[in-house]
């Protein structure tokens, strides 16, 4: 058998460097010895470690002369060490690499690579939206083979908090629209003697184009980031995690419900804003053209053909549902602290936005293409 030779030390006092030399196996069961000896030991200068003659070495010796040298520094003695081999040189760097080599300065990032990492981020964004997406429907199908799971007191209670709570600033926002439509064309219109084609103008674009849209957005803002910040408070204060423990997905539970109720309430809304805006126009038609409301009615009959307003009623669900997803989305990205849950509803809100004249467009180009 192979004799085994214990860890030693042999300790020359120099005027300008202590030197210690290491003899033998510096492992776990043969440590006791030198540990002793270097915890009376009281350098007054340079320490230097010669390892020359460490036969075998392990995580336990690593350790011991990584916490003399600890030691050592706090007295302000500085240590090296010579005769280390490759061996122990891989060693020490695998258990303490932040120790063994410093890190070279890093220059700033280049444009193009700060573009690279942009663009890398915005693409795992869209990729883990989608995947939440395709995890909505795999479970909106398995709901709906299963009715009994839909909560049909939460779609009634969201459709009261995003639908007939928002009535007050859609009101304002749609009559305010009308105004400056009416406002806007008259000026225009007056100087061909063609006031009468104020009807039109208020008519078509509110219920087409305007009245969806600005309600889309009113909604966004208010409903949608209010998706985002009760879900992102849920999932800071970890109930979304007691849910999954109690078996409930929190898709069925927090994000449907808010979807169907939305998709409800917002054609709802547009019907409502298409009436006060439409009064809106009404109202600055007969203070500056003089146009009776009876008149401005009967024009409004002939020329308002069913198509446009259910154009602008079917764009509604469209909307509701980009606006709700989205925000809900950002809602499970929110992390355990405050400030992601003011970036994430300011980003949902902003997202929101975005998918709505998005889609918008998407709805212009198709509806161009089939002449509608």
């Amino acid at each position: 058998m192979q004799s085994v030779s214990p860890a030693s030390i042999d300790i020359v006092t120099e005027p300008s460097r202590t030197l210690l030399y290491c003899r033998g196996e510096w492992t776990l069961p043969y440590l006791k010895t030198v540990e002793r000896q270097l915890a009376s030991l009281v350098p007054r200068s340079l320490i230097v470690w010669d390892v020359s003659g460490v036969t075998r070495l392990d995580s336990a010796g690593i350790a011991l002369f990584q916490l003399t040298n600890r030691h050592f520094e706090t007295t302000n003695i500085a240590s090296e060490f010579i005769g280390v081999s490759e061996t122990q040189n891989k060693l020490y760097r695998l258990l303490y690499p932040q120790k063994s080599e410093k890190a070279p300065p890093q220059s700033p990032p280049s444009p193009l690579y700060r573009l690279g990492m942009k663009t890398h981020h915005i693409l795992l964004g869209i990729g883990n939206f989608l995947a939440f997406l395709g995890e909505a429907f795999v479970l909106l199908f398995s709901t709906l083979i299963h009715p009994g799971r839909i909560r049909y007191r939460s779609i009634v209670a969201n459709i009261f908090t995003t639908g007939a709570e928002a009535l007050p600033i859609i009101a304002v926002s749609a009559f305010l629209i009308g105004v400056v439509v009416a406002y806007q064309s008259i000026v225009q219109l007056q100087k061909f003697g063609a006031d009468i084609f104020i009807v039109d103008m208020i008519g078509i674009s509110l219920t087409r184009e305007l009245a969806p849209l600005i309600t889309a957005i009113v909604v966004a803002g208010r409903s949608g980031s209010a998706f985002t910040a009760q879900i992102g408070t849920m999932k800071m204060t970890q109930e979304i995690d007691a849910m999954k423990t109690m078996g409930f997905d929190p898709i069925v539970f927090l994000v449907w419900p808010r979807v169907f109720a939305l998709m409800i309430a917002m054609p709802l809304l547009i019907f409502f804003a298409d009436m006060v805006g439409i009064f809106g126009g009404m109202v600055i038609a007969q203070i500056q053209t003089h146009l009776s409301y009876i008149e401005f009615i009967n024009r409004l009959q002939s020329t308002l053909h069913l198509k446009h307003y259910l154009i602008g009623i079917v764009k509604g669900p469209f909307f509701a549902f980009l606006i709700a997803i989205s925000s809900t989305y950002r809602g499970f990205q929110v992390s355990s602290n405050t400030e992601s849950i003011g970036l994430n509803t300011t980003q949902s809100v902003v997202n929101a936005i975005f998918l709505v004249i998005a889609c918008d467009a998407l709805f212009s180009i198709l509806l161009t293409q089939l002449k509608l």
